[in-house]
């Protein structure tokens, strides 16, 4: 995985790409996360357009972001959900867990 990390509006944006599959992408978003929170920075976006395959270790690393943000008072949202990582979310029913929107656009205006 390569993660990418720009800013808009007080909104962090993560540009996730490649595969998600656990191990060292886990220790890579968790540590990103948490260097994010230091700086007061709580409202997340995973743009995950990028990103061609994921596991179930993926899922875990995504579960555990979001409830690493919530803790801190912020929140993690996913943007540009290609069809297969949505069908994964839709099967495991985590669309009803996490907020996901079409574009980055949307995702950002909905932390307003």
């Amino acid at each position: 995985m390569k993660m990418i990390e720009s800013e808009s509006g007080g909104v962090v944006i993560l540009e996730l790409s490649g595969k998600i599959m656990g191990g060292p992408d886990a220790t890579l978003l968790n540590d990103k996360l948490h260097e994010l929170i230091e700086a007061g920075k709580v409202k997340i976006i995973a743009n995950l357009k990028g990103v061609n395959w994921m596991n179930s270790s993926g899922l875990g690393i995504l579960i555990g972001g979001l409830t690493t943000m919530r803790n801190n008072g912020g929140d993690l949202k996913l943007a540009n959900i290609t069809d297969r990582i949505q069908s994964l979310l839709m099967i495991t029913k985590l669309l009803t867990v996490f907020e996901s929107f079409d574009t980055i656009d949307q995702a950002i205006e909905s932390f307003s």
